[in-house]
C-alpha cells in the first residue's frame, strides 16, 4: 500500500516502512518515537491495483510516522555573491536541518 501526502507545501509519495527527511520538528527538540499523523492524503492504493484519489484529500485517510531522529543535517550548500569589474566576491555556506521519520502505518 501506498499514499502521496502533502507535508511542508510539497507532495511525497511514501510506503510502509519508507524512512524520508521532513521539515525540522519543534526546533529538534521532538521526541524520539514520537508519532505523528499526516491528515492530508491525496491518495492511497495499492501496488498494481486500483488508487482512491482525493478531492483535494481523501476522506478518513491518514499516514502514520514515527520520529527516528529529531535532528538531522543536510549536505552543505554554498552560495557564491560575484560583481564583475568590482572585485567583490562573497562565499556564504548554509545546511539545513531535518527531522528524520519512518511510516508505521497507512490507513486509508
Amino acid at each position: 500500500m501506498y499514499a502521496i501526502i502533502e507535508e511542508s507545501g510539497s507532495q511525497r509519495k511514501v510506503a510502509q516502512g519508507d524512512q524520508f527527511l521532513i521539515d525540522l520538528l519543534d526546533d529538534g527538540q521532538a521526541a524520539k518515537g514520537k508519532s505523528i499523523n499526516f491528515d492530508r492524503v491525496l491518495v492511497v492504493g495499492e501496488a498494481g491495483g486500483s488508487a482512491k484519489i482525493g478531492a483535494p484529500y481523501v476522506t478518513g485517510a491518514a499516514v502514520t510516522v514515527e520520529i527516528i531522529d529529531p535532528v538531522v543535517m543536510g549536505d552543505k550548500l554554498y552560495i557564491h555573491h560575484f560583481r564583475r569589474k568590482k572585485g567583490r566576491q562573497k562565499k556564504t555556506g548554509h545546511r539545513q536541518r531535518y527531522t528524520m521519520v519512518k511510516v508505521t502505518s497507512i490507513k486509508a
